[in-house]
């Protein structure tokens, strides 16, 4: 087999597994979230940390490997505009990325102990988890751009300072 179809069959699988990953987490931390149930919460938070880890961590490591040998191969030099601004915009996601993972720990941790109590879950749960929202909308735009910037690859060529 050809190693650039290898490679592009494996970006896309990472690209699938970002975008996937993301939006089941998402899913599923809302629908426990809507619920107000603290074991419940903690269970999800618990399997969503290690999906997290093992999934989205994987594609995010991948992510750059192929998509660098990628255009490594094909010729493209990275100063093009339409793959600075995919670099950029992943930057940008893993900038909310890190956060959310440190976020999705501690609201698993808080509902533990609420749990383990029952209690209510705290206010600081509660802060925490509209952080984790708010951080989502902007990531999960810029991986849609970025898979839209990967198809299209629009000459962006005029937006660049030379």
């Amino acid at each position: 087999m050809d190693l650039d179809l290898i490679l592009r069959w494996l970006h896309v699988i990472g690209a699938c597994v970002l975008l996937g990953t993301g939006a089941g987490i998402a899913f599923f931390m809302l629908m426990a979230h809507r619920t107000r149930d603290a074991a419940l919460i903690a269970h999800t938070a618990g399997v969503v940390v290690v999906a997290d880890l093992l999934f989205t961590a994987t594609a995010v490591i991948a992510q750059p490997v192929t998509g660098g040998l990628l255009a490594w191969r094909l010729g493209w030099p990275l100063s093009v505009g339409w793959l600075m601004l995919s670099l950029g915009l992943y930057v940008l996601t893993g900038l909310f990325w890190l956060p959310v993972v440190w976020i999705q720990l501690r609201l698993r941790d808080l509902a533990r102990a609420a749990a383990r109590a029952g209690e209510e879950l705290p206010a600081r749960y509660h802060r925490l988890f509209a952080i984790w929202f708010a951080c989502g909308f902007p990531a999960f735009a810029a991986v849609l751009a970025i898979l839209w910037l990967m198809m299209a690859r629009p000459d962006l060529g005029v937006w660049l300072v030379r």
